[in-house]
């Protein structure tokens, strides 16, 4: 039989949503699933909320009854006796677009997620869940319906993505925009994200958006670089100890995986993680628990992972380096973070946002950089990525003297540094690259001819040939 049809849009009713920690009017909430354990058990979860809160085991007659009297949310399971969940999300999001859709299955696939997040579901959650996930998840989705219905004025609901928050994220160009699109829609899907980008590239700040833009986002966000620890502290620091553990263990200490708990553990370098406890860190993952050093009892564990590299964690698993087990657990979804010369576009954006940070910081009035020095940046392949230029500017901005930052206030190393030409629409023969490079030391060093032979290796003589060779007027 066919979907029932939608009701006449004036018989439609919005209720009212969460203001805060208390409703104007109560909620309807649609609980879609075949297994009539599992819907009492989430209906059981809401029993102290205002929810008005009904129960259906099939799709279809869930339907005829939103026909009547629309849901403001709905739970449904995928895999349902007469319509697929799917189905029931396109038809939802066609014709009661203020409804909100929360997908639950127990045979979780990323394609099923990314699907169901175009569609238009605001989560896709797997069992088996805990009863917090689900009242997170929801409360969540109610906040965003207050939001949506308190500005349904507008004549363009705000997609997912333009709700999503990006602190501290700078950029224009489409693959920085093409990177936070997929970051708004993976932080709705609860599962282990690795990040992979060069450093200084901003790969933290892309797993602070995944995780303040998640369900999760009430909890903490614990954040550890696994460069430099041994296994035994890094043990330490990961799962906590008993008093009593190991000599000086004066008092029980908890883990950064506990201190995590319900919220996001951000492991940065986990490329630089001991094979030895690579194999713990997938027992804890794998059994969703963890012991203590020195304790026999295990502690539930409801945390996601986000993982940072900047490597080809593939490469690392082909050379022995990194546990295969491991990096399928940890790249559920990859996130590939572009590097700074890839995105020049980005690059005077940056700049005023960090002028602006720094204008403030030291009590300046730098008003931006001269049309040479920005030039410069422009060309220059920043192998430190965002990182690198931000210490430029803020080294810059603390050491001028004047409203513009020009060549000389660079540092010394980026004023000698050769530009990257690689990237330029044409490639230059090796005369034109050598006449281009000898004219950037020149003007670094202000036309002292003696400091740019001294940077260029080169005797006076030989320097005194090329620039009559190619053209160079004296001064």
């Amino acid at each position: 039989p066919p979907i029932p049809p939608p009701a006449p849009s004036g018989q439609r009713e919005e209720s009212a949503v969460f203001q805060g920690n208390r409703m104007a009017e109560t909620i309807r909430l649609a609980i879609i699933d075949d297994e009539p354990i599992v819907a009492r058990r989430i209906k059981q979860i809401f029993r102290k909320d205002p929810f008005e809160i009904e129960t259906f085991l099939a799709g279809k007659p869930a339907l005829e009854r939103m026909g009547r009297n629309p849901f403001n949310l709905v739970l449904c399971d995928i895999r349902l006796p007469d319509i697929d969940g799917m189905e029931i999300l396109t038809h939802i999001k066609e014709n009661y677009p203020l409804t909100e859709v929360i997908l639950i299955t127990g045979y979780a696939t990323i394609d099923d997620a990314v699907k169901a997040v175009k569609k238009g579901a605001y989560y896709y959650l797997s069992k088996p869940f805990t009863p917090q996930q689900v009242r997170t998840i929801v409360g969540r989705a109610a906040e965003c319906l207050q939001l949506t219905m308190e500005n349904k004025g507008l004549p363009v609901r705000l997609s997912s993505s333009a709700k999503c928050q990006f602190e501290g994220i700078v950029g224009i160009s489409p693959k920085i925009k093409e990177l936070l699109e997929a970051v708004g829609k993976v932080s709705r899907i609860d599962c282990n994200i690795c990040i992979q980008g060069e450093s200084g590239s901003g790969k933290e700040l892309i797993a602070r958006a995944i995780h303040q833009n998640s369900p999760r986002m009430s909890f903490p966000f614990v954040a550890l670089n696994c460069g430099g620890f041994t296994e035994q502290l890094m043990a330490n620091e990961l799962f906590g100890h008993e008093k009593g553990a190991f000599t000086g263990a004066d008092s029980t200490k908890i883990g950064l995986m506990e201190a995590a708990q319900g919220g996001t553990l951000f492991l940065d370098e986990i490329d630089e993680m001991p094979l030895s406890m690579q194999v713990k860190l997938l027992r804890v993952i794998q059994d969703r628990k963890l012991l203590r050093l020195g304790s026999i009892k295990p502690i539930e564990l409801e945390i996601r992972i986000i993982s940072a590299t900047n490597r080809e964690l593939e490469r690392e698993v082909k050379q022995g380096h990194f546990r295969e087990d491991l990096f399928y657990r940890l790249k559920v979804i990859l996130l590939k973070v572009p590097a700074l010369r890839e995105r020049k576009e980005d690059i005077p954006v940056l700049i005023n946002h960090f002028l602006g940070e720094y204008n403030k910081a030291y009590k300046k009035k730098v008003q931006g950089f001269s049309p040479d020095a920005l030039e410069l940046l422009m060309k220059y392949s920043f192998p430190g990525n965002v990182r690198e230029l931000e210490n430029i500017v803020a080294n810059a901005v603390a050491l001028s003297e004047g409203a513009l930052i020009h060549l000389g206030d660079l540092p010394e190393e980026l004023r000698k540094f050769d530009v990257e030409t690689f990237g330029i629409p044409e490639w230059l023969s090796l005369e034109d690259k050598e006449k281009d490079y000898i004219q950037k030391v020149l003007e670094a060093t202000n036309y002292n001819k003696r400091k740019t032979a001294l940077i260029l290796k080169l005797s006076r003589t030989t320097l005194w040939r090329k620039l009559q060779k190619y053209g160079f007027q004296e001064t």
